[in-house]
């Protein structure tokens, strides 16, 4: 017989079971409970209890949600530092708590797992345990979804708990800071937040607001839940300023003049004990006029600080490696301390910066003088400074680094050979484009302290080990400058494009002024992107009608000209105080469209070598590329038909790495019909051919009047988009190539008029720089074509060792 207690039981789980299904989280406390464990006089009981209060009708949009509450999945987000958006994912099923395997996880999955955290998408994840490894289980490895599914449940994998990976392979996502409408977080737990530091700062003890930026020494504040607070230097180390240094974007630091602080807390020690106490003194006719206070600046600063008890940490211990102070052992003062620091003081860090930071010029050649036959690191592809995919010189050939194993130690160790601060993350999946030609290195495991890349263990790669799709970057921490405040965009759009606006200091107060317009061009653009913290340029513009200026319209900076390689538009070179502008109207001034992705393109160097030969042609044969100006100008005066003209030969393959894809500048409406090739051609100038003296003198070009771009072929999962055929769009897609075959009219340089000798054949890709590119640098190669080690030799051009990557 049931009692009166499992029939109440009974009629409560029914009705939890009823409400939930209307979408309402009812008993929250209670568990799900199966019909099927119930007794026959309590299923009874709950149908009729279902009938009294309204089943609800079925219909798809009244159903249950295929939410990972309704498959008995809870999620959360854990691991530190992190906003409250984004961490390490952990599910637990079946009362136990795991993480997600970083293999073969994409952007996808982390749409999916954001949707069952409440965000409405993901904007990216994170792999390698970015937020620190998890302990527990790992429920999920190689997991696929496509992004559209409703519950990670539906997505493939190993199956839950079949992994093979260890806690260094954690899985993290940073969703968008956006809910979904009406979401129920009864599936979501969020972690037990423990105090933890967020952010580390530099607070100089002399100077403070007057010191030129970035602050590379001072007292060390870390900011908690409830503000900045001071460290106590007892016991500190050198470990602990290492990675404070990094996190502030400095590769190391350096030994802290001890004696000038002692002497500092000394005299600020005086100076409280030389106080005089308040004296109360008869009332007069005549005013007093206060006693001046003793002590200067620096010394009641530091007294005011000691009177405070600002302090918020009492231990570090780092071990050196770490890339966040978060990751060092902590110890912190609990509120009702009444005694903070005896003894002690605010622990004092000094940090060398990078030579793209470095103070003097001075420091700069020194930093950056390397021994020779040092192997060398460089970022390529990253639309800010300190970013990029991770490539690495080898036997005098650039190539990447597979993302296997790929970890924050071993990206802060880049970043430091760099110059730069530790890693903020660890890239993979070739999140910052996929490089071209050898893959050096791979599993690469740093353990943080090495000098170099090539210092740390690693696998010597083979062929079928890893592709171009695996190729690591790195984000790196920077110093901050404050360049960005000096700059800024109006009349635009967005905040992506506008007039150029500067602020200048004069005699008199800072004010914002315009740009002259005159010869502003991308390398101009691409410094103000950069200073902006807006990436690339995709145009730099010399008129801005179109624009309105606002209240400002004074110019204060002409002659701009940028290599584009600057950090801010005050280092490039300029008129200075003395404005000449041809056009004064602020029509005329200088504006940008910037961007955060931009193409790359690289020359198949190689393949010109392997192509490259000597054809006398008939002069009959060359009427079409006599009307297109494809011969040297004695051509003119040959004897038609009769006769031939030595033509240099060769195969041109153009590969576009960047992150987004190369269109001409020009619009459809003015490209041109060339007859003879029977296509328009979109760009004037896109390649230069030339034929140097080994002085440098140019004594023949290419007469190529003008390009069709198009996909001539690409990559297993890049589908072609552009072609020239039928007036089609001329462009070449991010992952395809464009080839223009030796066999081609025009695809030569005449060399009837140049006399036996050595020369060097130089091609330049996008010469005049008409379209924006993320790195010019490997636009151009050069070959002693005609020397005696014609197949071999290779001169360094800027930027890069070799072009010969395939």
């Amino acid at each position: 017989m049931t009692s009166l207690l499992d029939l109440s039981l009974a009629q409560s789980q029914c009705l939890s079971h009823t409400l939930s299904l209307r979408g309402t989280q009812a008993f929250p406390a209670m568990g799900p409970v199966s019909v099927w464990q119930w007794s026959p006089w309590g299923l009874l009981l709950c149908l009729l209890c279902s009938s009294c209060l309204g089943s609800p009708s079925p219909s798809p949009s009244m159903g249950p949600e295929k939410r990972a509450g309704s498959q008995g999945l809870r999620f959360r987000l854990a691991g530190f530092p992190r906003k409250p958006f984004e961490g390490r994912v952990e599910i637990q099923r079946a009362g136990e708590w795991g993480t997600i395997c970083d293999d073969d996880f994409t952007l996808q999955a982390a749409h999916v797992l954001c949707r069952e955290l409440g965000f409405t998408e993901a904007t990216g994840w994170t792999h390698s345990a970015k937020y620190g490894p998890g302990t527990g289980r790992i429920w999920l490895d190689n997991l696929s979804c496509s992004g559209t599914e409703q519950s990670v449940t539906e997505c493939a994998s190993r199956g839950w708990g079949n992994s093979d990976c260890t806690h260094d392979e954690d899985a993290g996502v940073i969703c968008k800071d956006q809910r979904l409408p009406g979401f129920s977080d009864s599936n979501v737990i969020e972690v037990e937040h423990h105090l933890q530091v967020e952010e580390v700062r530099l607070r100089p003890a002399v100077g403070w607001g007057r010191r030129p930026l970035p602050v590379t020494e001072g007292l060390v504040e870390v900011r908690l839940p409830d503000g900045w607070s001071k460290v106590c230097d007892q016991s500190w180390s050198a470990h602990n300023s290492h990675v404070v240094c990094g996190m502030l974007g400095f590769p190391s630091e350096k030994r802290v003049n001890a004696a000038f602080y002692r002497k500092l807390r000394k005299r600020a020690a005086k100076a409280s004990a030389r106080r005089p106490k308040p004296l109360v003194r008869p009332i007069t006719k005549h005013k007093v006029k206060p006693k001046p206070q003793v002590g200067r600046g620096p010394i009641k600063r530091l007294l005011a600080q000691r009177q405070q008890h600002s302090f918020g940490l009492h231990g570090v211990a780092c071990v050196g490696t770490e890339a966040h102070l978060s990751l060092c052992t902590l110890e912190f003062y609990r509120a009702n301390d009444t005694t903070r620091c005896p003894g002690g003081a605010p622990a004092v860090v000094s940090c060398v910066p990078g030579p793209l930071y470095a103070a003097s010029s001075g420091q700069k050649k020194q930093q950056q003088s390397k021994p020779q036959g040092e192997a060398r690191v460089r970022l390529k592809g990253g639309a800010h400074p300190g970013e990029g995919r991770v490539e690495v010189l080898k036997a005098g050939t650039w190539g990447t680094v597979c993302d296997r194993k790929w970890d924050l130690q071993a990206a802060s160790v880049v970043c430091r050979e760099l110059g730069f601060g530790s890693a903020r993350e660890a890239l993979s999946g070739a999140r910052m484009g996929q490089g071209m030609g050898a893959i050096h290195l791979s599993e690469v495991r740093c353990s943080g302290q090495e000098s170099s890349l090539w210092k740390c263990p690693h696998k010597n790669i083979t062929a079928e080990d890893c592709s171009h799709g695996q190729d690591a970057g790195v984000r790196c921490n920077l110093p901050y400058t404050g360049v960005e405040t000096k700059i800024r965009l109006s009349g635009g759009r967005s905040r992506h494009e506008g007039r150029v606006e500067v602020q200048i200091g004069g005699p008199g107060p800072l004010r914002w002024g315009l740009i002259c317009g005159d010869d502003w061009g991308t390398l101009e653009a691409m410094v103000a992107c950069r200073q902006l913290g807006l990436g690339y340029a995709n145009h730099g513009l010399q008129e801005t009608w179109y624009w309105d200026s606002g209240n400002i319209t004074e110019v204060v900076m002409s002659g701009v000209r940028c290599t584009g390689t600057e950090m801010s538009l005050d280092q490039c070179a300029h008129h200075g105080t003395h404005i000449a502008c041809k056009r004064t109207e602020t029509r005329f001034t200088a504006g940008v469209i910037c961007s955060e992705t931009a193409s790359d393109l690289l020359l198949h160097s190689a393949l010109v070598q392997e192509t490259a030969y000597i054809e006398d042609r008939p002069l009959h044969m060359l009427y079409c590329a006599a009307e297109e100006n494809c011969l040297a100008r004695s051509a003119r005066s040959a004897n038609w038909p009769y006769g031939h003209r030595r033509l240099l030969r060769f195969s041109s393959q153009i590969h576009n790495l960047g992150r987004a894809d190369f269109r001409p500048k020009a619009g459809r409406h003015s490209w041109v019909w060339h007859e003879c090739h029977g296509h328009y051609h979109s760009m004037d100038i896109f390649t230069h051919y030339d034929i140097l003296t080994p002085n440098g003198t140019k004594v023949a070009e290419g007469h190529k009047a003008s390009f069709c771009l198009e996909d001539t072929e690409c990559q297993e999962d890049v589908s072609k988009r552009y072609e020239c055929a039928n007036f089609g769009e001329q462009g070449i897609t991010v992952g395809c190539w464009d080839l223009y075959r030796h066999d081609i009219d025009c695809q030569w340089i005449d060399i009837t008029d140049v006399k036996p000798g050595n020369y060097i054949l130089q091609v330049v890709i996008n010469p005049n720089f008409e379209v924006a590119e993320s790195d010019f640098t490997n636009n151009a190669m050069k070959w002693d074509a005609f020397g005696e080690e014609a197949n071999k030799r290779f001169e360094r051009y800027p930027g890069q060792t070799s072009n010969q990557i395939i």
